[in-house]
């Protein structure tokens, strides 16, 4: 049986090849999310461009929705990281528990704002066939938005516990079944008829639901049974539950201001042409691709924190990040050059059914925004992982006010600037190279300060 156990003074320093073990299958999972999302968008730009155009705000404005619970339950690994760090088990399995009963209460939650995305997609003055197609995506994804947060749940359970594998190798099978019914319900089959941007919306929440299926499992089978017998039929308290909220708000204010900010300038961007708007679409599938694994280090060195902060070791916290943020822009760095090298052939696989368009002209616009991309990427990298290390400690205040005044103080009045005065689509990605530079150097400076380290969550 494995047991349960305070950190010792090797684990409270992690060196590189340590933070690589737990976080390597975190970035490799969202890499593989993000895959998925790439081949999710080649298909529907190949069953037609309104699909591609209507994909990307469509899934941006579920997401906005479905953040908020998302982030707070995923808080719930940070109790568990912190928890574990102090050798509770129950502790652990208790805020296990209190993730899936939040899930619980955000799926009933956000079934009543699907009304409110169709509000805003009217509001986006976008053409009727690709309104239409947005409105079709979105009220499916929110549909199945328990089955999101509750595998977000789990996920943070084994995260927490440094058991990163494990939800690697659950996204992998997940994101798997997720392409083939993509193919299966995009394009259609034998008896299996074409259902076009529906059948990428359900094919999404049908993972979903069979990824956090196959996690509760091995969470049942393999931990609380195994590691925590004696707290098997333990319920979460309203204590903990209220202090995962309390704490866990604020980060999900962050994501959704972060998300609100974004969908703000893709529907804006929108506005700006068809063919711009759908470069400025496969560009950003590109970035997420690139980007996605840094939410795994992000993720990673969190739970690094957490472990240490729950520990009682704070030195140990400031070199996790460190190394963390190491690896994260060395990373970050070789794969936007390695983009830029190779943007003709990416770019090629969403021209598929843009007939329409000049290819020299989309080809030119494409090369600027990736060169925009590439600018403003090791900037971004540095927040998120900061971030990620500030919010491990507990210090989610911080980072959801430093956003509301970034996002909505600076950026967005700059990006209504230029669209009045210069609305292309470079100028309006040029601002945001602005306001990840001002953002990270604020988060900066916080971690630098150290205000974190009195925090104590557990």
């Amino acid at each position: 049986m494995v047991k349960w156990r305070a950190m010792d003074a090797k684990e409270k320093l992690p060196p590189y090849w340590k933070v690589l073990k737990l976080v390597w299958p975190l970035a490799l999972g969202m890499a593989n999310n993000a895959l998925m999302q790439f081949t999710d968008r080649v298909f529907l730009a190949r069953e037609s461009t309104a699909s591609l155009e209507a994909v990307l705000p469509a899934s941006i404005l579920a997401i906005l929705f479905i953040s908020f619970f998302q982030s707070v339950v995923a808080y719930s690994g940070t109790f568990v990281a912190q928890y574990h760090g102090a050798g509770d088990p129950d502790g652990c399995a208790r805020s296990c528990r209190a993730g899936l009963l939040l899930s619980l209460i955000g799926g009933i939650i956000l079934t009543l704002f699907i009304p409110l995305g169709w509000l805003v997609c009217d509001w986006s003055g976008h053409s009727p066939d690709v309104l239409a197609r947005e409105k079709t995506y979105y009220t499916i994804v929110m549909s199945g938005s328990f089955f999101i947060c509750a595998a977000m749940a789990v996920q943070s359970f084994f995260t927490g516990i440094g058991r990163t594998r494990v939800v690697f190798w659950a996204n992998v099978l997940g994101n798997g079944i997720n392409i083939l019914l993509d193919y299966l319900f995009i394009f259609g089959f034998g008896p299996v008829p074409a259902y076009g941007i529906a059948g990428a919306a359900a094919a999404t929440v049908v993972a979903q639901a069979i990824q956090f299926a196959v996690l509760l499992g091995l969470a049942r089978a393999a931990v609380f049974r195994k590691l925590a017998p004696e707290v098997e039929k333990q319920q979460a308290n309203g204590r903990l539950l209220w202090r995962i909220v309390r704490f866990g708000s604020p980060a999900g204010v962050y994501s959704v201001l972060n998300l609100l900010s974004f969908a703000v300038f893709v529907f804006l961007t929108g506005r700006v042409g068809d063919m711009a708007f759908a470069v400025s679409n496969a560009v950003f599938t590109v970035n997420y691709l690139l980007y996605a694994p840094i939410e795994g280090f992000a993720i990673g060195v969190g739970t690094l924190v957490g472990q240490c902060q729950g520990a009682g070791d704070s030195n140990g916290a400031a070199h996790a990040a460190r190394r963390t943020l190491l690896l994260a822009e060395i990373y970050i760095l070789v794969a936007s050059l390695s983009a830029l090298a190779f943007y003709r052939p990416i770019l090629h696989l969403f021209m598929a059914n843009a007939d329409t368009f000049d290819p020299s002209a989309f080809m030119s616009l494409g090369f600027t925004l990736f060169a925009l991309m590439i600018a403003w990427q090791c900037f971004d990298c540095a927040d998120v992982v900061l971030s990620g290390a500030l919010k491990g400690a507990g210090d989610t205040h911080f980072v959801m006010g430093w956003m509301l005044v970034c996002a909505f103080g600076f950026w967005l009045p700059l990006l209504f600037l230029v669209y009045w005065l210069h609305p292309t689509m470079p100028a309006l990605w040029s601002t945001m190279i602005a306001y990840v530079v001002v953002i990270c150097v604020g988060t900066w400076i916080r971690w630098r300060r150290g205000p974190w380290r009195s925090i104590k969550l557990v």
